[in-house]
């Protein structure tokens, strides 16, 4: 093994086989390249009745038993060998020598992984991608809780293990965003330990994918692509259309994603119907990845609408940098991490929860060619320099170092 290799142990909460692309992209591949061999711990995505070890992507992957049955004992047995899995960290740990622990988004394997670090002389580190513990109490403040009592100790639990046992005790965290570090610290946690890592995109990806141009269209499209799901509250960019075709009538928007069912689809179609511009809206539909990406090719403006709730508001979402990338400019609503974006990289408006608002950008966009064009280098450039996966993987790769060369330690 190189002098200049890292080596590490890595729990996730992510079942296997792993899908989110700083697990597959960032990690798998990006931080692969740069000398790190990483070793894993997952649990099955699905059942197994016995934990099992296999090879992925250059490192030992030590898989768990799951139970993916839908009754009450089925749920409680996958939690148990959930636990099981996250006991494993300190006998994996032992068996060889890691430069450091990392563990994310689980809170009990956080609790074994401080266990595994002190027992095996090395660093740890959490990772958190998303308020679990607020998510709980923000569930029973809503009335969205179905155990409400349960939720908010849950939630209050979490709270502290989280903020006065786990990042207290790391050696080093990581954030989802800003606004996330923004939020630990105020929970007390020492800042000069945290760095916020956001989601980027894949250009490797990209420069791999080619376009389809018998598929180019000349249709002036507002171009949204995700999930349909009824949280999403999409009927607020049906709203937001019918106020982009009063005044460009040729208009089209297209949802380039499905929902959970049916009903999904259903109530955009019953507003749009409701508003008279059915004729005005095409769905897709869930596609391949390739297909996908050849409507957001052809689009003129894409959106992002997300609809502002205080838990959502530490996240990062990819979709804004995924349009960047393809050179579009782009519309989304105020959020810490869209807004940081378009503040920075100047790619497109950020406004207002507000359909008025939201359907004049648009609007802006469509009517001003030349300026949205600029727009769209624009936000190419800033992904290319700040939220590509290449760019995110050298700033970690040298903020893992550091970690390793005791930069960041309480003595340093």
């Amino acid at each position: 093994m190189k002098a200049s290799d890292l080596k590490y142990l890595f729990l996730l909460r992510e079942p296997f086989p792993p899908f989110r692309p700083d697990t597959v992209v960032l990690f798998a591949k990006e931080l692969k390249q740069r000398q790190h061999v990483i070793d894993w711990i997952f649990q099955s995505k699905d059942p197994v009745d016995k934990a099992y070890k296999t090879e992925w992507d250059g490192g030992s992957a030590w898989v768990g038993a799951t139970d993916r049955g839908a009754g009450i004992v089925s749920k409680l047995k996958k939690q148990l060998l959930g636990f099981r899995v996250d006991l494993s960290i300190i006998p994996q740990a032992r068996k060889k020598q890691y430069d450091f622990i990392q563990v994310r988004d689980k809170f009990f394997a956080a609790i074994t992984g401080l266990i595994a670090a002190k027992l095996t002389r090395t660093r740890f580190i959490f990772w958190l991608s998303f308020p679990f513990p607020e998510m709980y109490l923000y569930r029973v403040n809503d009335g969205e809780s179905p155990f409400p009592l349960l939720d908010r100790l849950r939630g209050y639990f979490l709270k502290f293990v989280l903020y006065k046992i786990i990042m207290p005790a790391a050696d080093y965290v990581f954030v989802q965003s800003d606004q996330m570090k923004a939020d630990v610290v105020a929970n007390g946690v020492n800042p000069e330990r945290i760095t916020p890592v956001p989601m980027g995109v894949s250009l490797q990806s990209l420069a791999d994918w080619s376009a389809d141009e018998t598929k180019k269209t000349d249709e002036t499209i507002v171009l949204y692509l995700g999930t349909l799901v009824k949280d999403r509250k999409l009927e607020f960019l049906v709203r937001t259309h019918k106020q982009v075709v009063d005044k460009i009538p040729h208009a089209k928007l297209y949802f380039v994603g499905g929902g959970q069912d049916e009903e999904d689809e259903k109530r955009l179609l019953d507003e749009a119907e409701k508003l008279g511009i059915s004729d005005s809206i095409v769905m897709t539909g869930f596609l391949p990845l390739d297909e996908a990406w050849q409507y957001v090719n052809n689009a003129t403006v894409c959106v992002s609408p997300f609809y502002p709730t205080p838990i959502l508001n530490s996240t990062s979402p990819t979709k804004l940098v995924e349009y960047m990338a393809f050179s579009k400019p782009v519309v989304a609503n105020n959020h810490p991490d869209q807004r940081k974006v378009i503040e920075e990289s100047n790619a497109g408006y950020c406004v207002d929860w507000d359909e008025t608002e939201f359907a004049e950008a648009i609007v802006k966009v469509i009517n001003n060619p030349q300026a949205a064009q600029e727009m769209g280098k624009r936000g190419r450039q800033y992904v290319e320099q700040y939220r590509s996966y290449s760019a995110i993987a050298d700033t970690l790769d040298g903020l893992y170092r550091d970690i390793c060369a005791g930069k960041f330690d309480r003595k340093a």
